[in-house]
């Protein structure tokens, strides 16, 4: 290949480059950047001081507080399941394991408005358990054990499927070598597959606290819509939006936005803080 032909094909793949990452650019900025800006510019649009007035009303304060709550319950009890359900799907042979698998991805399939009708099936007045339920004076539906359920549900994929792929990718011969060494089932745990596992859990565990605090459909359904009851943050925005009131529907929106970016913000430090030591734990890492 003569030098000329190279020079043409080094500046062409540089074009090819430069193409792909123009058109990554316009299509993050225009889908993404452009969107999540203009909820900043709603949320402000008569000033900082209708903002914070917006976020101090009594229905505002009570969604942050519920939608909190609903994410300290939901993610602890998925944090706990995904470790479960990854350590049997990567640890054990047996039968239903395929099934297993599925069911834990079914969430990702399922439109969340039809697992909160699942649940109004179970447990509404009408439905299987809900007159059991009354008699006892346990409310579900309608109520925050409703809202936790439907959460749950909706979040329940992300921490397993992150742990899963690395804990295959590891295998189990440091844990085999624990347990020829004496060690016991919760020695073996907290001290050779948690420090293999445990970025890929923490990964987990924020992305499944961002669903939980931004999920919409489910909740709407079981929620009732009760105002400073069962209303969570996304379904004030909703609620606001509906009534006219833009400046408080985007500032409650804004808050659900700057939460996600926190999100985001904590991985990426968490990324560049330890990058060295997650790529040592990383499939193939020494």
């Amino acid at each position: 290949m003569s030098a000329r032909t190279s020079r043409s094909a080094s500046a062409g793949r540089r074009l090819g480059h430069a193409v792909i990452i123009a058109l990554a650019s316009v299509f993050l900025g225009v889908f993404l950047l452009l969107p999540l800006a203009s909820v900043f510019v709603e949320a402000f649009r008569q000033g900082m001081h209708a903002y914070l007035v917006s976020l101090q009303q009594p229905e505002a304060l009570a969604a942050i507080r519920l939608t909190l709550l609903v994410a300290a319950i939901a993610v602890p009890l998925n944090l706990v399941f995904g470790v479960a359900a990854a350590w049997a799907m990567t640890r054990f042979e047996f039968r239903g394991k395929a099934a297993l698998g599925a069911l834990i991805d079914l969430p990702f399939s399922v439109s969340p408005v039809i697992s909160g009708l699942v649940y109004v099936l179970l447990f509404g007045a009408q439905g299987w358990f809900g007159p059991w339920l009354s008699t006892h004076g346990v409310k579900v539906i309608f109520a925050v054990p409703g809202l936790v359920l439907a959460t749950v549900f909706i979040t329940l994929p992300f921490v397993a499927r992150e742990l899963i792929p690395l804990m295959q990718a590891q295998g189990s011969e440091e844990e085999e070598a624990a347990r020829v060494l004496g060690a016991n089932g919760w020695q073996m745990f907290f001290r050779v597959t948690l420090p293999n596992i445990r970025w890929a859990l923490l990964y987990g565990v924020l992305l499944c606290n961002a669903r939980a605090m931004g999920e919409f459909g489910a909740v709407s359904v079981v929620s009732g819509h009760i105002r400073g009851l069962t209303t969570t943050m996304p379904l004030e925005v909703e609620m606001r939006y509906n009534e006219y009131d833009y400046v408080g529907a985007f500032a409650i929106a804004s808050l659900l936005a700057l939460l996600a970016l926190l999100t985001l913000v904590v991985k990426t430090f968490l990324e560049w803080r330890y990058s060295d030591e997650i790529a040592a734990h990383a499939p193939g890492g020494h």
